[in-house]
C-alpha cells in the first residue's frame, strides 16, 4: 500500500530525454495515481480536450508522457503544486547565464542527458553535476540578497508538493504511485523523503528511480 517511486525528469524534449521514453518508464510501474510537479491549470480542460478529440499532445515532456500512458491505462493524476516559482528564478538565470564557466556545465550536462536520456538523470552522477553548478551559482551570486530569497522560495515549493502527496495519501488508498519532479529538485527531494518519512504519521513506501 501507498508505493511510491519518486523519478526526475526535465520539462522539454532533448534527445533521449523524450515523452515516449518516459512513457515506457511509467507504463513498466504502472501507476494507478501519477502526482507531477505542476499547477492545477498546466493542463487545462482545453488542452485535455485538444488530447481527446485530435490527438494533439502537450508541450511538456511529463504531460506528454502521461497522455501516451493514458492511451491503454486509467489513473488519477495529481497536480502538486501550489504556486509556481516568482520571477526570482528568471532574476537568477539571467544573473548567471552568461558566464563561460556555467554554459560549459550547463552544455555538458545537456548533452548527457540527450544522450543518456532518464538512465542519466535519475543517477549520482547527475546530483553531483547539479550539485557542482549550484555551487558555481552560489559564487557568482556572492552573497547576492536574491539567493537568500530563491533558496527560501525553492524551500517552500518543495515543501508544498510533498505535503500535497503526503495530505492525499492520508485520504486515498492505491498500491502504486509515481511521483514525477524536474531533475535540479532531485537531491533536495530524496532528503525530504527521508524528512518526511521519519516525521510523518502515515509511512509511505518510497523507492527512487535509478541509483
Amino acid at each position: 500500500m501507498h508505493n511510491i517511486t519518486f523519478i526526475s525528469t526535465i520539462h522539454n524534449e532533448i534527445g533521449k530525454c523524450n515523452s515516449i521514453e518516459l512513457c515506457k518508464i511509467i507504463e513498466k510501474i504502472n501507476p494507478e495515481v501519477i502526482f507531477l510537479e505542476a499547477l492545477n491549470e498546466t493542463y487545462s480542460k482545453y488542452e485535455n480536450h485538444l488530447f481527446t478529440s485530435f490527438g494533439v499532445f502537450h508541450k511538456k515532456l511529463e504531460i506528454s508522457a502521461i497522455q501516451y500512458y493514458s492511451l491503454n491505462n486509467s489513473f488519477e493524476f495529481i497536480p502538486v503544486l501550489d504556486n509556481g516559482l516568482s520571477d526570482a528564478f528568471e532574476k537568477k538565470y539571467n544573473l548567471v547565464c552568461d558566464n563561460k564557466e556555467w554554459q560549459k556545465l550547463i552544455d555538458n550536462y545537456n548533452s548527457l542527458a540527450k544522450e543518456h536520456g532518464f538512465e542519466f538523470l535519475n543517477c549520482i552522477e547527475s546530483i553531483k553535476l547539479q550539485e557542482e553548478m549550484r555551487v558555481l551559482e552560489s559564487s557568482l551570486l556572492n552573497g547576492h540578497k536574491l539567493e537568500i530569497v530563491f533558496n527560501e522560495e525553492i524551500e517552500s515549493y518543495e515543501n508544498s508538493m510533498m505535503n500535497n502527496i503526503y495530505s492525499y495519501c492520508k485520504n486515498n488508498n492505491f498500491n502504486s504511485a509515481i511521483y514525477l519532479c524536474g531533475v535540479a529538485h532531485r537531491k533536495s527531494i530524496i532528503e525530504k523523503i527521508e524528512k518526511f518519512n521519519s516525521q510523518e504519521h502515515l509511512k509511505l513506501n518510497w523507492n527512487v528511480f535509478g541509483d
